[in-house]
This record gives structure tokens, C-alpha cells and sequence, in this order.
């Protein structure tokens, strides 16, 4: 047994290591994305000064201050700046803005963003044809994950993310309040995902999120209903509260003091290890290591896309549902449920159901195939038929 667990923790360390030494080979053959800096230099302003003079003074493009000025003519340029009754702090916030969502622009990789999109569209569809089917099996959901992870990941980088689209359109938006529309039409399609089935870009499409799943089942038996070296199952009530207090702390975090709190330690700058520094290295490698033990604790306890799909999904059109009539109530599904989310499925004794990230081990582990991925509102079971369970 010492042997085996030996084996592997050697195997996930070689593996987060390859995947930092091929994402970083890959990473070249792309166009870098710039850094962003949305830091806007004191403006020089004198007295009688023409808007030209001001732009030149400043290093202002003429269609910056077009947007900014709301000038309708090339001869608005050569009035004074004082007649447009702005005032610097004024011209300042929209200038910050505007040269935030240029710089945004300028960083993205318009080729690989709609190709990315476009093969998580291709992948996910098939994905969700085999889950819909129970063909999802403990074999091929490995190679599945390993195929996500390194096609969305290793091959076409960080960027886009899932989390990116929530996290840096909040940065954005609390450090220089512009809203950048492509990342919100990335969210809203990504989202919709989720709201189709379960969390299904989180679950299937991520390469944050595929990674963890991936190293999670690297440390499962060959029914991959059991961890090999012990695995654990944090508390709802826990994973959630820590949370949402970083989604909260994220947000003071932009508005407060103008900081990206997740950006040295985002998970995802493992598909990109150049741009990591020495604590996000530390962290990004514990924390996937960490994955051998915990069910996806990145998305558990930190994710802000996790967090708004966890509340999304509950709308999800295609679900993890349970047939009371085939159910003998052995409790094998929740058993091996990576996380403690099949068991509010099953019971359905609360109100608050954890993240259902549709892997369908329940599906396989269900030794009466009472477990199926379907439309339609979960149905609640007799109150004494998981009496002895319960009580065992």
C-alpha cells in the first residue's frame, strides 16, 4: 500500500510538471497577452489651452478624446478645453476607462478566443450525448479529462478561462469602471452552459477545472468509487463560506485598493508558468496537488465563476436526477460522489444542494440504474426510505 501511494504522489507531481513544461513550450507558438495597466498619468493642463494642444501635451489619441470629449467634428479639436465644462478628475475617469478597455482589446488573441469557443462547443456537445447515454464510464472519463486539460489548456493556454470572464471583468469594472462587452458575451454564453446542464463548462470544459478532476482520479480505485490514499469531502457549509468571503474580498480588493487579490495565485498560470511568480508557484502546485485528496478545491473554496454557476445551476435544465421506484437505498451513488453532493440529491432533506459538477460516477456506481442525467425538477423520496441508511 506504502508502494502504491508512493507511486502516486511521484505520478501527480510528474504530471503538474509536464503540464508546466508543455503549456510553456505551447505558450510561444501564441501571441503573449500583454499586461494590463489601467494607471492613468497626471494630465497636463494649461490655461487657454485647444483640445489638440491637451491631446499632444498628453500623448491622447485624437479618437480617444473624440470618445471622451463626445467631439463631432474635426474642428472641435481647436477649442478650448475649458468650454467643454469638464473637470480634470472628470476627464481623468473617462480617459482611465478608455485606455482600459484599449489595452484589453490589445491583449486578447482574437484568432485562439473563437477557435477555443468553437472546441469546447464540439467537445462538451459530444460529452454531454455519452453522459445522456451512460457511456461515461471510469476508463474514459479519465481520458476525457486528459484530453480537456490539454487541448483548452496546454495547447491553447490560460486565456480564455471560465473564471476570467467573472474575476477580471469585476476587476476591471471596481478598479476603472469600464465593462469590456466581449468578456461579458464570453460569460453570458459560458454561463448558459451551466444553466443547460449542470455546471457543464466547469465540469467538462475548464482546463483549471479538468486538471484537479484529473488528478482527483489519478488517487481512485479502478471503480472509481475510492481513493487509493485517503480522500476527504470538506462540508458544504465550509467550502462555500470560504467562498463567498473571497468573492467578497475580491470585490473590496478592486474598489478598496485597486488590487486583484487572485492574481498571484490563479490556478490557471499553470498553462501559463512564466507569468507565475515564487508564491503563486508555491500555491498553484500545492493547490493541484492538494487536488489527490479534495474534489476540485479550487472551485470548491475560491472560484468566482464557481461560485455564480453553483447559484445558476440550480435553473439547469439537464440534471443528476434520482428514480425513487428502481432505488434500493444502499447508498452506493453517494459513497462515491467525489463530493457530498449526491448525498442532498439523493436524501433531498435540505434546501441547499453543493455543486453537481455532471462527472456521473453516481451513474455507475448505481448498481440498479436509478441515476440518470435528464430534464425536469428532482423529485423528493418517501421520508423513511433512507431511514436505515441514516441510522447505519
Amino acid at each position: 500500500m506504502k508502494t502504491r501511494s508512493l507511486k502516486i504522489l511521484g505520478c501527480a507531481l510528474i504530471m503538474i510538471g509536464l503540464v508546466m513544461f508543455l503549456s510553456n513550450l505551447s505558450s510561444s507558438l501564441w501571441l503573449e497577452e500583454k499586461e494590463i495597466s489601467s494607471a492613468t498619468e497626471e494630465l497636463k493642463i494649461l490655461p487657454d489651452m485647444s483640445l489638440a494642444e491637451f491631446g499632444k501635451v498628453n500623448n491622447i489619441s485624437n479618437p480617444t478624446l473624440k470618445e471622451i470629449f463626445g467631439l463631432t467634428s474635426p474642428s472641435d479639436l481647436e477649442k478650448k478645453f475649458d468650454e467643454f465644462g469638464m473637470t480634470e478628475e472628470q476627464v481623468k475617469n473617462k480617459l482611465t476607462r478608455s485606455t482600459a478597455l484599449q489595452e484589453e482589446y490589445e491583449s486578447k488573441n482574437w484568432l485562439k478566443i473563437p477557435l477555443k469557443f468553437g472546441l469546447w462547443f464540439i467537445f462538451m456537445s459530444y460529452i454531454f450525448i455519452m453522459i445522456r447515454k451512460k457511456k461515461i464510464t471510469p476508463v474514459n472519463r479519465k481520458w476525457y479529462y486528459l484530453f480537456s486539460f490539454t487541448l483548452f489548456g496546454i495547447l491553447l493556454g490560460s486565456d480564455p478561462g471560465p473564471m476570467g470572464t467573472v474575476k477580471d471583468a469585476v476587476v476591471l469594472f471596481g478598479t476603472t469602471g469600464a465593462i469590456f462587452p466581449p468578456r461579458l458575451i464570453a460569460m453570458s454564453l459560458l454561463l448558459g452552459t451551466v444553466v443547460l446542464a449542470n455546471k457543464f463548462i466547469c465540469s467538462w470544459g475548464c482546463q483549471a477545472g479538468t486538471l484537479q478532476d484529473a488528478l482527483f482520479r489519478l488517487n481512485r480505485n479502478e471503480s472509481d468509487n475510492k481513493g487509493i490514499v485517503k480522500q476527504y469531502k470538506p462540508p458544504f457549509i465550509l467550502t462555500n463560506t470560504i467562498r463567498v468571503g473571497t468573492f467578497i474580498f475580491l470585490i473590496l480588493g478592486t474598489v478598496l485598493w485597486g488590487i486583484d487579490i487572485l492574481e498571484p495565485i490563479d490556478p490557471f498560470k499553470i498553462f501559463k508558468p512564466a507569468a507565475l511568480g515564487i508564491t503563486g508557484f508555491l500555491f498553484v502546485v500545492s493547490l493541484f496537488f492538494l487536488s489527490l485528496f479534495i474534489y476540485r478545491p479550487w472551485c470548491h473554496f475560491f472560484c468566482p465563476f464557481g461560485l455564480v454557476g453553483w447559484f445558476l445551476e440550480k435553473t439547469s435544465i439537464y440534471k443528476i436526477k434520482v428514480n425513487y421506484d428502481k432505488c434500493i437505498a444502499c447508498g452506493a451513488c453517494e459513497e462515491a460522489c467525489p463530493s457530498t453532493v449526491m448525498q442532498a440529491i439523493l436524501r433531498q432533506e435540505g434546501n441547499t444542494v453543493p455543486d453537481c459538477f455532471s462527472c456521473a460516477t453516481c451513474m455507475n456506481s448505481c448498481p440498479v440504474d436509478a441515476i440518470s442525467f435528464e430534464k425536469g425538477k428532482r423529485q423528493k423520496p418517501d421520508s423513511s426510505k433512507f431511514k436505515k441508511l441514516s441510522s447505519s
